[in-house]
């Protein structure tokens, strides 16, 4: 489960890793928006931080995972509002990655809320008394 966890961090930090380049022009032109470039930016950084803090505090990964998936949650859907309400970049792509990143945030934090019974660690056998 906490290899679950790790990769859905991974794959969301660099989704938003990838859709900041893409706001900021540089994967692409044409869907520059350099508040949404910020935010995405913003997002990233702290879905890896919260990556790593998993390897530094294995047996908190669970509420590690749940509080940075939580943030990163937040912030999308101020995005999502934005887009709304016209402030925020309205292209198609925009709207789509959106959707498609919510779902795949509410999938991490019940995969991360579900970790709860698991085990953080493997167990270790007891070296035998003979």
């Amino acid at each position: 489960m906490i290899g679950t966890i790790r990769a859905l961090l991974l794959v969301e930090a660099a989704s938003f890793a990838i859709a900041a380049l893409v706001h900021v022009g540089v994967l692409t032109t044409g869907y520059e928006h350099g508040q949404a470039g910020t935010a995405e930016s913003l997002i990233a950084v702290v879905l890896v931080l919260g990556l790593a803090a998993t390897r530094i505090r294995a047996a908190s990964v669970r509420a590690i995972a749940l509080a940075a998936q939580g943030i990163a949650l937040a912030g999308t859907l101020v995005g999502v509002f934005t887009i709304a309400i016209g402030v925020g970049p309205r292209t198609v792509p925009d709207i789509v990655y959106h959707v498609a990143i919510v779902a795949v945030l509410v999938a991490g934090l019940i995969v991360a809320s579900r970790a709860r019974g698991q085990p953080l660690t493997p167990p270790t056998r007891m070296p035998s008394m003979k």
